[in-house]
């Protein structure tokens, strides 16, 4: 994301004044994502490509979806300018940046953070409860928990929130005691 974030964050930044001003993060969250997928769809990317097919008409399609996905009373016709705009620019290929950049924005008015827990074991939903709760007390912010497995782990579990990574994996426990052996 990095290499597009200077372009990125102009947008980013509007479309997220616009909808909280509106009072309508959540629709255009929805709106956002739902336009960066169709972008990111290798059939969509084939066709924005390709010089024989009405470049018009795709966008029509990932405004469509864009469209559809939008909640809490969003202006579709402000989410087709914007896809319409980075079309015309040819800077559909930053849109998930730009979802990236309005979600980290979402957060901090929210007081909220992802957090995703990586475990090499399913963990019910009371464990992640557990976990949820002591990540809230130790971050003070709402915890949006995201559940992987990851069987390559081999034990334990890794906690990722932003910057913040807590690894307590068997793996990189092996990898520890590996280092400090041959140290």
């Amino acid at each position: 994301m990095a290499e597009h974030t200077g372009i990125a964050r102009p947008y980013a930044e509007a479309v997220f004044q616009l909808a909280r001003d509106a009072g309508q993060l959540a629709g255009w969250f929805d709106a956002l994502h739902a336009a960066a997928l169709a972008v990111a769809d290798d059939t969509v990317a084939r066709l924005l490509d390709n010089p024989r097919v009405d470049r018009d008409a795709v966008v029509g399609i990932i405004v469509a979806v864009a469209g559809q996905s939008a909640g809490g009373g969003v202006d579709t016709v402000q989410v087709s300018n914007l896809v319409r705009l980075l079309a015309e620019n040819g800077r559909l290929f930053v849109l998930a940046d730009i979802v990236t950049l309005f979600d980290q924005l979402k957060a901090e008015v929210e007081n909220s953070i992802d957090v995703v827990l990586t475990a090499a074991a399913p963990v019910d939903d009371a464990q992640q409860a557990k976990i949820s709760d002591a990540l809230q007390r130790r971050l003070g912010r709402d915890i949006n928990l995201h559940f992987k497995l990851d069987v390559s782990l081999l034990g334990g579990a890794r906690l990722q929130a932003g910057d913040l990574v807590i690894d307590g994996s068997i793996r990189t426990g092996l990898a520890k005691l590996a280092s400090t052996l041959t140290n």
